[in-house]
């Protein structure tokens, strides 16, 4: 008797695994794609490679954690979801900008209802803004101009700690990602809307010009801001080497 209800045991248990397991598989795989970029005023906020990220949360799933969503280098990022709603939220600390006053919630938190793929820019208050910049290669450098413009002045205000240069042989160009780099002290700089720095073009980068294999460069502006982890980014630009 004991055998014969150990086996009615163990099949009964095997038969609710397999009908959990079939439950679980049969659940929809995430089709909606949420996309849109970091924005001021609608112009995209450039960040470093893998650096900055934000957080979306599905109510009325107990403790299970945020979806991370991570923001491109050009400030745009994109998702595959499921349909539902979600708060969506920057966390503390990431990317060079502020979070902005969302008027249905007065605060940070973003009410985000997804049915059907979205496309959706979310706004942000950077500290600064790269304007008007122009790279090119003058003589064996790679020669930046450009302008700084201040975007908060109030008692948030940060100042700059220094200001980057970086050349590479990708288009992935930023702190952890280039070949050759200049630097300039944000106390040095008299005039935020002439700023102007070059870095020598490595020998290296050169050669491979002469050789015929790669006769371009790209190059790149990065912001430190004083108290704040992640660099403002300008484009990325192309040279001819």
């Amino acid at each position: 008797m004991k055998i014969m209800f150990r086996r009615k045991y163990i099949t009964g248990l095997l038969i609710a695994m397999t009908a959990f397991a079939c439950k679980k598989d049969n659940y929809d795989e995430p089709k909606t794609t949420f996309q849109g970029s970091i924005t001021y005023q609608g112009e995209a906020i450039n960040v470093a490679s893998l650096a900055v990220y934000f957080e979306l949360w599905e109510p009325g799933w107990g403790k299970s954690g945020a979806i991370a969503v991570q923001v491109k280098e050009d400030g745009s990022f994109s998702s595959l979801l499921l349909n539902g709603n979600y708060k969506l939220i920057i966390p503390a600390g990431q990317g060079p900008f502020r979070s902005v006053t969302n008027n249905a919630t007065n605060t940070d938190t973003i009410p985000l209802n997804l049915s059907g793929s979205t496309t959706m820019n979310i706004e942000v208050m950077p500290y600064y803004m790269i304007r008007n910049q122009q790279i090119v290669k003058s003589g064996t450098n790679a020669a930046a101009t450009f302008k700084l413009e201040q975007i908060i002045t109030d008692a948030n205000a940060r100042s700059i700690e220094n200001v980057y240069l970086y050349l590479n042989q990708t288009a992935i160009v930023d702190q952890s990602n280039y070949v050759a780099r200049t630097a300039v002290a944000g106390s040095s700089i008299t005039d935020l809307n002439n700023v102007s720095m070059s870095v020598a073009i490595p020998a290296s980068m050169s050669s491979v010009g002469t050789t015929g294999t790669q006769n371009y460069a790209y190059a790149r502006v990065g912001v430190k801001i004083a108290g704040v982890e992640d660099l403002l980014y300008s484009t990325v630009v192309k040279i001819d080497l």
